[in-house]
């Protein structure tokens, strides 16, 4: 009797069922990460409360949280691609958990600052991690599908973030409810490490230990933060240093030059620049950058408009933003299943759909409904939430379908970091937009204008995918 096909068969169905398990913990890693961006932007006013904190220390709350964790996403993602995914995932999960330990203990807050830039760069350690796993576990239909999911929690993290903070400071109370709001992650972070040792991937073992490229390092690094310090400090209203815009062109051309001699001596630059030939890739990197410049500006003049300019609680702002958050969940893992048949196309449905939202959100917001805004805006919000989730994540799979993934990691680092790009031009843009028009047009003429930021990015990332399957069909011609 024949017993190796059955035995085959078990250990092929025990290796499929583990790549999901890997999968639902690489979900609930990249939820916290995610989720930390927003939920503490309705716990300021306890943070200010509780702290006594100032003004510039709430707006580094926030943005220096976003500022780390775009600085470290590239060098990120190659270590992992070098030095082994699984042992990066659970060294970066560690970090964050400790970290925000370390925010929810703050006892003043300059402590809670600096524990806030370590959460940020232990969030952008570990997310390279948790795209590069799954690229490296799944193929074809399965990696649509896996993409899909990942996709829902990037849309469900970002719009119920107000919603869950809300929630937590009204449990909790309004001194002490912040705290909360960081420890949340604690029993997360210590469960999903304990269930990381048992099922991730064994990191095999590397034949050649490649240099990390540490000029690489520093010029791409020193780049991005001239880039992104001037957006955060006009989001926190000081004093702009608009010369590093000039500083960060400089070292991101030295960038670039310098990869390009490192590559041509024999050695493994920071980032293999033949990545961005690939069409495929380039174009859905900056679809992915215009995408949530416009996206992530939605969730922050909405919530301003909601709770300073009609007066909603932290928890019924988030109420009010919840639709989008269930319009892209549910299309995220819809699209994850449709994605490998139709491609770029899907995208181009879900970025008119959330077009069509965003506009329509705009119309009724003009016609003045007052307090009922939140439920006037329900059904639109719900149509750009179900477009969301036809774009996060099929581009997603689209962008990262041609890429080797021994390069997964790095890959999907290049594409965060032009997401973190994106998100800071977008909510500088918006916001500057947003309070510049409120000083004279009252809030109704501020969030038409605010939106119009929104409306413009999500038009222009819609350009680049039509002209991305404009080509591909002239290529196939």
């Amino acid at each position: 009797m024949n017993r190796t096909k059955p035995a085959v068969r078990t250990a092929v169905e025990n290796e499929a069922a583990r790549r999901w398990r890997v999968l639902a913990l690489c979900l609930v890693a990249g939820f916290m990460t995610l989720l930390d961006v927003s939920i503490v932007n309705v716990a300021l006013p306890s943070i200010q409360q509780g702290l006594d904190a100032p003004a510039a220390a709430l707006s580094w709350v926030v943005s220096g949280y976003a500022l780390t964790f775009g600085l470290v996403l590239v060098p990120a993602g190659r270590l992992g691609d070098d030095r082994g995914r699984s042992r990066m995932f659970l060294l970066a999960l560690l970090a964050f958990t400790l970290a925000s330990a370390l925010a929810g203990f703050a006892p003043n807050p300059l402590w809670l600052v600096v524990a806030r830039l370590l959460q940020g760069v232990a969030g952008g350690l570990l997310n390279p991690q948790v795209l590069g796993l799954m690229q490296q576990l799944f193929h074809g239909r399965e990696r649509g599908k896996a993409f899909g999911l990942f996709g829902a929690v990037v849309g469900i993290s970002t719009a119920i973030g107000p919603l869950l903070g809300g929630l937590i400071i009204q449990l909790a109370g309004q001194e002490h409810g912040w705290r909360w709001v960081f420890f949340v992650d604690l029993p997360i972070g210590v469960v999903a490490m304990l269930y990381g040792l048992r099922v991730l991937p064994r990191d095999g073992g590397r034949e050649q230990t490649r240099s990390l490229d540490l000029v690489g390092v520093l010029l791409l690094g020193g780049g991005l933060l001239c880039l992104l310090l001037p957006l955060v400090e006009q989001e926190g209203g000081r004093d702009t240093p608009w010369f590093l815009l000039i500083i960060a062109a400089v070292l991101l051309v030295l960038f670039v030059a310098w990869e390009y001699w490192y590559q041509a001596r024999g050695y493994a630059p920071l980032i293999n620049l033949r990545l961005l030939k690939i069409r495929s890739y380039s174009f859905g990197t900056t679809l992915g950058l215009l995408y949530f410049a416009g996206f992530t500006s939605i969730f922050f003049v909405l919530a301003v408009y909601f709770q300073r300019g009609l007066g909603y609680s932290a928890l019924h702002a988030g109420l009010a933003l919840t639709p989008f958050a269930v319009g892209s969940a549910v299309a995220s893992a819809l699209g994850g299943r449709i994605v490998h048949r139709m491609g770029r196309r899907l995208v181009i449905i879900g970025l008119a759909a959330a077009l069509s939202g965003l506009l329509a959100t705009d119309l009724l917001l003009a016609v003045h409904p007052g307090p009922m805004v939140g439920l006037v805006t329900a059904l639109p919000l719900l149509i750009a939430g179900i477009g969301s989730g036809l774009v996060i994540s099929p581009n997603q799979t689209v962008t990262l379908s041609e890429i080797d993934s021994a390069h997964g990691g790095t890959a999907a680092g290049v594409q965060q970091t032009g997401q973190r790009i994106g998100s800071a031009v977008g909510t500088a843009a918006a916001s500057g937009l947003f309070f510049g028009t409120l000083t004279t047009g009252g809030f109704d003429a501020a969030i038409s204008n605010g939106l119009i930021v929104s409306v413009g990015f999500v038009t222009a990332a819609l350009l680049v995918a039509i002209a991305e399957v404009v080509l591909g069909r002239r290529g196939a011609g």
